[in-house]
């Protein structure tokens, strides 16, 4: 119901777009009547100096004013066949194996923050999110279209990904996007069926600013629980009576009656009322142009969202051999967690450049968010026997969790900005929590980049600085399902990063370093339960990314290093390769080829386990297993003729070459070699 209240909305705000572009013509401003001003020995010319959308562009938001952050439209070719490795998803990517499955990056400095609703976390790479919602400004309308297929009948995988853009005139722009992933997985009780679709709005007037989007997602994974022998993988002889080899889907895993569900929605909107004056301009001898400078920003932003957690299993002897704690039912699992959030924010912005002296932008503005939560009781109440009853595991009398919930929070920020020029460019944001969960929250970012010239060539030199104290989500804090329950009294988390970035385009090389400082960090622990570290956790990062070319071969390589100085809450691989050997060059005039082997690596550690009911990363016990030590391997070529894009794909390439140690986490292994392809055609009407 959600979803179509939403659809018809936003064709509402499309009508309403559409009525705006009747006073605003390409090429043309909306100010009519007396403004004009025209001579005998001038043509005058009306526009808008606020057009900070450039035709064949591309951004996204920030929140919760809606700024705008440059961004790309997605026609490379460069890379085109990593998308269809879950592995490749990071250059260091710790996953349950199928396209669409739970995966976090174990590069930390690009692993995103902590979800409100921590489900969402092991997904993050492919569900639809503000942060990756994209708006284009295109000069005709667009639809890139991508398919992508590999594996048998009983391993076969699909991914349908549809990408539109069009522009109404100048001003108004819509765009949708579609992804559908299935996936039967190349073990047993692994498919993945994903769906996410978003419909996406704007309108830049001189006076007036709208920007949309709405997100739905339904993500539907199996969840075996990883194979029951690791022999399967390293030593099938030893469990086959000396016959070495075994079809993947033949290993046994430790569930095949359980699967998760994500689904949700968003609606976003952000509006602004610009304040200002007109002004003409010379354009030449003969011709003027009255242009509308804004001064102010009057900013109202609204962002709704429901999320639902699923987790069902219906194998009780599986259940009893994988968890301990039955809280709801002995006999099956029907966990059901649901989030209903919805966030109101008021600004203000002065505008940057509207005057010579006005040398930044700067914002203030109020948020407040109300969030309503509903856990498993309140969805699920089976009716039991005595003796199922005795069955039961007592719930722990310090733990009081409510089925339902209801928070309401209220911050205060501000930013300090500058987008404009080519000597120094900064930004500084600031958030205060003043009501509920978040009273006594601080947040504190900023960065800022430079250019110079060196040897005839620009030197970038970017920083950036972080600190947080910040409340944990309410999940954290109270959690009630069928086998995890807890209530936890968690302190403020503190955070202290800073990091650093230097491009040299002459040599083709970006160095990147950073380290951050964590205290009361928020882990789950071996029992899958989330722990607070009293303590202080530090990590250390450096980064390289060398690129060479001698003619058409390239060799592109990317390098980290990281280091926590508590591997027992913080586990992290120390070194992580991404190598790239290629030839790169076009045939026949037309035909853009890439054509090249590219190995992912990175050296054992400590790997966290993963937790189906709770889709959670969690430390591990008295098994202490490593994971890493291995090369995966890809042989590809890809293609490029006019607006077609495809790619054939031999992933795993080195299977059994160097070692047969082939996990990405605790019982979880790669996918086995196999032939991979994939298709997008950019129609550009």
């Amino acid at each position: 119901m959600f979803a179509k209240r939403t659809i018809f909305i936003l064709i509402a705000l499309l009508s309403v777009s559409a009525s705006f572009s009747q006073n605003s013509r390409p090429g043309q401003s909306s100010r009519r009547g007396n403004d004009s001003r025209r001579g005998n020995d001038t043509q005058e010319v009306t526009t808008s100096a606020t057009d900070t959308v450039k035709p064949g562009s591309a951004w996204t938001l920030t929140f919760p004013l809606g700024d705008h952050v440059e961004s790309t439209i997605d026609t490379l070719t460069y890379n085109y066949q990593r998308t269809a490795i879950p592995s490749m998803v990071t250059d260091a990517y710790a996953t349950t194996g199928n396209l669409g499955a739970e995966g976090i990056n174990m590069i930390y400095f690009n692993r995103p923050r902590r979800a409100t609703f921590f489900f969402k976390d092991a997904l993050d790479a492919w569900l639809p999110s503000f942060r990756k919602q994209k708006f284009y400004n295109v000069y005709v309308p667009t639809t890139i279209m991508s398919y992508g297929f590999a594996g048998n009948k009983l391993t076969h995988q699909d991914r349908l990904q549809v990408d539109f853009a069009g522009n109404v005139n100048r001003r108004i722009g819509i765009g949708g996007t579609l992804d559908y992933i299935y996936s039967k997985g190349a073990y047993e009780a692994q498919a993945t069926k994903d769906f996410a679709y978003s419909l996406s709005t704007y309108y830049m007037g001189d006076r007036y600013e709208l920007q949309a989007f709405y997100n739905h997602y339904n993500f539907l994974n199996k969840e075996n629980g990883g194979i029951t022998d690791d022999l399967y993988i390293t030593d099938p002889a030893q469990l086959q009576g000396g016959v070495n080899k075994i079809e993947s889907k033949s290993i046994p895993t430790r569930l095949n009656a359980a699967h998760s569900r994500i689904n949700g929605d968003q609606l976003f909107m952000t509006h602004a009322f610009k304040v200002g004056f007109w002004k003409t301009e010379q354009v030449n001898d003969t011709l003027t142009r009255e242009v509308y400078v804004p001064m102010t920003r009057f900013i109202y932003s609204f962002d709704l969202q429901h999320t639902r957690h699923f987790f069902i299993n219906t194998n009780s002897s599986q259940a009893r051999d994988f968890w301990t704690n039955f809280y709801i039912d002995p006999n099956e699992t029907r966990d059901n967690t649901y989030l209903t959030q919805m966030t109101n924010s008021f600004g203000i912005e002065l505008i940057e450049g509207f005057q010579k002296w006005a040398k930044f932008g700067l914002s203030a503005y109020i948020s407040y968010q109300t969030q309503k939560y509903k856990q498993a009781p309140y969805f699920y109440t089976p009716e039991l026997t005595e003796s199922e009853i005795e069955q039961l595991t007592p719930v722990p009398s310090s733990i009081h969790v409510p089925n339902t919930s209801t928070r309401n929070m209220l911050w205060v920020g501000g930013r300090l900005q500058k987008d404009k020029g080519t000597l120094l460019r900064y930004a500084a944001n600031a958030r205060f929590g003043l009501v509920g969960d978040v009273v006594g929250d601080f947040e504190l970012d900023g960065q800022l980049s430079t250019k110079f010239k060196l040897f005839g060539d620009s030197v970038k030199i970017a920083a950036n600085a972080e600190f947080r104290n910040v409340a944990q989500p309410y999940l954290l804090q109270n959690y009630i399902s069928n086998h995890f329950a807890w209530s936890n009294d968690f302190g403020k988390t503190r955070t202290y990063k800073i990091s650093g970035e230097l491009l040299i385009p002459w040599t083709r090389t970006t160095l990147g370093a950073g380290v951050e400082n964590i205290q009361n960090y928020v882990f789950f622990n071996s029992s899958s339960l989330p722990e607070q570290d009293g303590g202080n956790v530090q990590i250390f990062s450096a980064r390289l990314d060398q690129k060479f070319k001698v003619g058409i071969l390239n060799w592109n390589n990317t390098l980290y290093y990281q280091k926590s100085s508590n591997e027992n809450v913080l586990p992290l691989p120390q070194f992580t390769i991404y190598s790239n050997l290629f030839i790169n060059f076009t045939a026949f005039r037309v035909l853009k080829l890439q054509i090249g082997v590219d190995c992912d690596y990175y050296t054992s550690y400590k790997a966290l386990n993963y937790q189906p009911a709770t889709m959670s990363f969690h430390t591990q016990g008295d098994e202490k297993i490593k994971v890493g030590n291995y090369p995966f391997c890809n042989a590809y070529f890809t293609a490029r003729l006019y607006r077609t894009r495809f790619y054939v794909l031999w992933s795993h390439v080195n299977q059994g070459w160097f070692s047969k140690d082939s996990f990405l986490l605790p019982h979880y292994p790669m996918n086995p070699r196999r032939l991979e392809m994939g298709l997008s055609v950019d129609f550009a009407n």
